[in-house]
């Protein structure tokens, strides 16, 4: 909510602005005529310009990225343009200057006879003509939402910022409409230090975007950007849709409501009854479709339809792939049709390239849909990742069930499905696929780490001196001491941010003490998409047979990809270990620990 008055108050500001000048004769234009008939549709015009080319803004940088992976790149360029139409408004002048000639014939219209029509579309048009000219040097705040929505895609959650931007504009240019002379002299007295400060605002913005492109900054711009926080991003979305979990997972624990889960329980018998658990709920939430065109439950009917809900870098889930696909082929002739929702838990599981890739890497073949704003989630009511939920021919949730394992009683559910569904020919037996790797089932004994995350917002177990320097570069020195089981330490000059810890400098460590067959990292390369190489020790020695399928024998291996890396692969039992991982080059990014 604070951030959306933040929004509302911008636009207000905006008539402090000195691009505001060639706006204002249009709207003193009508200041003698009827408020209802005339400012109010002019107002209304502008708005309707703005929230398109604002739109178009944001969509449009959300496409760059999609399109290809110089879309970086494109945005950063906007956003210089943004800067430099800050800095120097003849810039921004220069542009609007065919939309002001347009303005001031609209602004005083006349018929044939000299006298002003009586259609009150004029009024609209001339709103949508100031829209438009307004709209591209309308300040800072606004910058800010475009960029976020240019760089990580649009959403709900820049859509209401948007809005309340425009209330804000709309707002101080009503008091105008009605206060017109009063509200002029004191503007005019205001301008001259209003033009200094959007000024300093450019040179920044120049400063951020120069820092960003030589990729001395790895967070920065995404702890500014509303558009890239994904928990700022659903709360928005929330407040439009009340009731519903937060989708941002907690630690793992006991009360937790929300969690990757794994399930090491003995499956139950087939189950004899299935009951009603409710309706197939919308697809349409979907920012993005994978292997199909978009899909809704409305086609989908007479089909038996598995929905599994899963991001690409949790072990859980990478674990029950195998299983998915082996289904998903088995029974496609007589009638599943298996459906994956990606609901992503870190910001760069929602960039649209990024899943395309692992869904290609991971050998995905069934339709995927992106579900960045948690629709679909908030739709089936969800909990956790993975988690299954079965559907018959006729569009009812007979079944669901969370975590891995209990495989047996998943294909038992689709087996009896189809069978209800008058499937005579249904293949008999239970698949038993063996994934590798990341997709490799877990170990027979059961972890005793859980999983752990290294951004300050939900990190726990660190014992380095000094604690948790949030949000600014600092110097890590180890433990003083041995690790404790389940404890943690940093070791060189990192910042720590929210969901995320970034290495400034080359030769930086990380240590933990775990007990677990595998241990996993979920990493990224430099903000450059450098690759960064780093090496790998158990007990202060090379890996060699318990080395994971990201690494060499010697412990070696490199950061390529945003993604989960499995570094460890115990041959032999899952006692306590020490890992030690340093990194050989600057900018590595590490997420979350988690075991198997």
């Amino acid at each position: 909510m604070l951030i959306l008055f933040i929004a509302y108050l911008g636009g207000v500001l905006t008539i402090l602005s000195p691009c505001i000048l060639p706006v204002l004769p249009f709207v003193f234009a009508r200041a003698d005529r009827p408020f209802g008939s005339h400012g109010l549709p002019m107002l209304l015009g502008m708005a309707l310009a703005f929230a398109a080319v604002a739109t178009l803004a944001a969509v449009g940088g959300g496409w760059i990225v999609t399109l290809n992976e110089y879309g970086r790149l494109g945005a950063i360029a906007l956003l210089a343009l943004f800067g430099l139409g800050l800095l120097f408004p003849s810039v921004a002048e220069r542009l609007g200057r065919p939309l002001v000639a347009l303005g001031v014939r609209m602004s005083e219209p006349r018929g044939s006879d000299g006298a002003a029509p009586a259609s009150g579309f004029s009024p609209l048009l001339l709103g949508v003509g100031t829209g438009l000219l307004w709209a591209p040097c309308a300040g800072p705040i606004l910058g800010l939402i475009l960029t976020g929505a240019a760089l990580n895609g649009a959403s709900v959650g820049t859509s209401l910022l948007l809005l309340a931007y425009a209330a804000g504009a709309c707002t101080s240019l009503a008091a105008a409409l009605l206060f017109g002379g009063r509200l002029l002299s004191v503007m005019k007295r205001s301008l001259h230090t209003g033009e200094w400060v959007r000024r300093a605002a450019g040179a920044a913005v120049l400063v951020g975007v120069g820092a960003i492109a030589l990729g001395l900054d790895t967070g920065l711009l995404a702890r500014l950007s509303v558009g890239t926080t994904s928990a700022l991003e659903q709360a928005l979305v929330d407040r439009i849709k009340p009731g519903k979990p937060q989708p941002e997972p907690v630690a793992l624990r006991e009360d937790a409501g929300l969690v990757r889960v794994s399930d090491d329980r003995t499956a139950p018998p087939p189950a004899r009854e299935l009951r009603v658990e409710g309706r197939f709920p919308s697809l349409a939430g979907a920012t993005e479709w994978i292997n199909s065109a978009p899909l809704a439950p409305e086609a989908l009917r007479g089909k038996v339809v598995l929905v599994d809900f899963w991001t690409y870098s949790c072990i859980n889930c990478l674990r029950t792939l195998p299983y998915l696909r082996a289904w998903a082929e088995k029974y496609k002739d007589a009638g599943l049709v298996v459906i994956g929702v990606h609901s992503p838990e870190f910001a760069f599981e929602k960039q649209p390239a990024n899943v395309r890739k692992a869904v290609k890497d991971l050998g995905i073949g069934f339709p995927v849909a992106l579900d960045n704003d948690f629709a679909i989630w908030r739709g089936f009511d969800n909990q956790a990742w993975p988690a299954f939920y079965f559907i018959d021919a006729e569009g009812r949730i007979r079944h669901h069930q969370f975590g891995e394992n209990r495989y047996d009683k998943a294909e038992q559910v689709i087996q009896q499905l189809l069978a209800e569904a008058g499937q005579t020919r249904i293949a008999a037996g239970l698949v038993a696929p063996l994934g590798q790797g990341t997709q490799a089932a877990p170990g027979a004994e059961p972890a005793l780490s859980g999983e752990t995350y290294l951004g300050h917002e939900r990190a726990h177990g660190f014992a380095s001196p000094g604690g948790i320097a949030r949000d600014r570069a600092k110097a890590y020195q180890p433990a003083a001491s041995a690790l404790r089981t389940n404890q943690w330490s940093l070791a060189g000059d990192w910042t720590v941010e929210a969901e995320r810890a970034v290495l400034n400098g080359a030769n930086g460590r990380i240590a933990y003490r775990f007990q677990a067959r595998d241990l996993h990292l979920v990493l990224g390369p430099a903000a450059n998409r450098k690759p960064v190489r780093f090496r790998v020790l158990v007990d202060g020695k090379p890996p060699l047979a318990d080395h994971g399928s990201d690494t060499d024998a010697q412990g070696y291996g490199v950061i390529d990809a945003q993604k989960l890396y499995q570094l460890v692969r115990q041959a032999e039992g899952s006692r306590e270990r020490l890992f030690e991982i340093e990194f050989l080059d600057a900018g590595a990014q590490a997420y979350a620990f988690t075991f198997g």
